[in-house]
This record gives structure tokens, sequence and C-alpha cells, in this order.
């Protein structure tokens, strides 16, 4: 037998006592540890988040190796979907200089926050999701979920901002033009709370990418792996998404690995001197 296979008898038996070599053993060892990573991480991180995550288990790999061994476990990231048909408004009444302008950088809470609103399906129809976030930490800081796309959704995220963050000085607001940021409610909402209000060029998404990053996240990593049957549903599991998965644990490349909540504490750490 070991004549027909062209293989000394030496080497036969070494492999049949040990048919996997070394390399291979530690590849399916390190698999195994990815593959429990992913799915702690509800099977949304990609290979870097994935190599953060054993690094942090003292495991000693490159990403390269860990993109190989995803890619060979066949552990992928998701993908959202598009926006909705129709979605775009027509021309507001109302236009705000872009005070932002694309300095999504911030070196202290509470001074720039960025908010936007989205659709998810439901089996009972449409519902709307606003949420707030804060660019210093990428944290939601606020959010609201409705059956109507009206100013009033949008005005309940940003209480929920102002409630929880409780700002000490000028915030400056920085949306989109659609309807909701364009009202008369929303204007004497501004003006009642210190908010300063920045927004986007027309058709421009670019100017609010952090925003549209983060439903771009939600769409990717919980909504298009799921069918809701009602609107609360929907709000339950965008409940969980939020508040028990991205904002204390969900790491980011900008917060060098953090979670927002993480990140801030760091901050504060640092701040502290300790």
């Amino acid at each position: 037998m070991c004549r027909c296979l062209a293989v000394q008898p030496s080497g036969y038996y070494a492999w049949w006592k040990e048919p996997l070599s070394r390399r291979a053993c530690e590849d399916a060892r390190q698999i195994m540890l990815i593959r429990q990573a992913w799915n702690d991480s509800g099977r949304v991180y990609g290979y870097r988040k994935l190599h953060d995550d054993l690094l942090d288990q003292g495991e000693t790999c490159c990403p390269n190796r860990v993109a190989r061994l995803t890619k060979l476990a066949g552990i992928k990231a998701q993908i959202g979907y598009r926006r909705r048909p129709g979605s775009h408004s027509s021309r507001p009444s109302l236009v705000i200089d872009n005070t932002l302008a694309r300095q999504f950088d911030v070196e202290a809470p509470d001074r720039v926050w960025v908010t936007d609103i989205t659709y998810i399906r439901t089996l009972e129809g449409f519902a709307y999701l606003a949420v707030v976030l804060d660019l210093y930490s990428r944290r939601v800081v606020g959010w609201s979920m409705q059956s109507r796309q009206t100013t009033d959704v949008v005005l309940q995220a940003h209480h929920m901002a102002i409630w929880r963050r409780k700002p000490k000085s000028r915030v400056l607001i920085h949306s989109d033009q659609g309807s909701q940021f364009t009202s008369m409610d929303w204007t004497a909402f501004i003006q009642a709370h210190n908010l300063e209000h920045s927004m986007s060029r027309r058709g421009n998404c670019h100017d609010n990418a952090v925003a549209e990053s983060f439903f771009s996240s939600l769409k990717r990593e919980r909504i298009r792996r799921r069918t809701y049957k009602t609107r609360q549903e929907a709000r339950q599991d965008v409940f969980d998404y939020i508040e028990m998965f991205y904002n204390p644990v969900r790491k980011h490349v900008r917060n060098g690995m953090l979670s927002p909540v993480q990140f801030e504490q760091q901050q504060i750490l640092n701040a502290q001197g300790v």
C-alpha cells in the first residue's frame, strides 16, 4: 500500500498517528476561537474586530491570518438594504448653513451631535427610527421609534438625548434637509434647548456620514437578518442592539477598538490621571 502511494512506510505511519500538521491544528484551534467571538458579537464582526478579540484573549496572530481563517470558516460581515425608494422629500422651506463641514473628530463630549431618521420594514408596515449620536464617542445618546415619519419622532429622540446628557454648554446639532428638521416645532425646540443647527447640503449624504454609517451598521448587523412581525417587536430588537450591544460592547476602530461607553470611561480615567 505504501509503495502504491509512493511514500516511505515511516512517513505513512507518522501521518497515520498525527494526520494534521501543527499548522493545521493551530488553524483549527483559532477558528474555534474566532467563531466563538463572532457568535458573541451577534455574528456581525468582520476580521479586523475578530483579530482584536483574539488579541484580548492573549492570542498571537496578525490581521492577515485572521482574514484567512475567517474566509476558511465562511465568516463574513452582513450587508444592509438600500434606502426606501421615494424617501427624498421636496425642496425644504428652510436651509441652514453646513457649520459642521464634515469635521467629525470632536475633542470633548456633548459638543457636536448628529441626527437622522430611517425606516424599518415590519409585517405591520414601516417603523421609523430617529437617532442622535455624539461625535466624540459615536455613542447613541438618544433615539425614538414610531409608526409615522413625523417631527415628533425626531423631537422624542432629542428629548432623550438632552435628558441623558444634560449638556452644560451649547451643542451643535447636525442633520440633513428632511422636512422633520425644517418644521416650526423643530425650530422652537432648537431655540428652547440652547442648540445650534447645522444642515447638510442638498442631496449630499457624506455631510452626515456618521449617522449614515450607524444606520448601515444597524441594518447590516441586525435588521437585515430578521423579519419583524410587529413594530413593537422591531422596537425591542432595536433597543437590544443600541443599549445592549452598540453602546456598551461594539468595538469602533475610531475609538481604538473600544465601544462608545468604554471610550468615554477611558477618557475620564485619563483626565483623572489614573
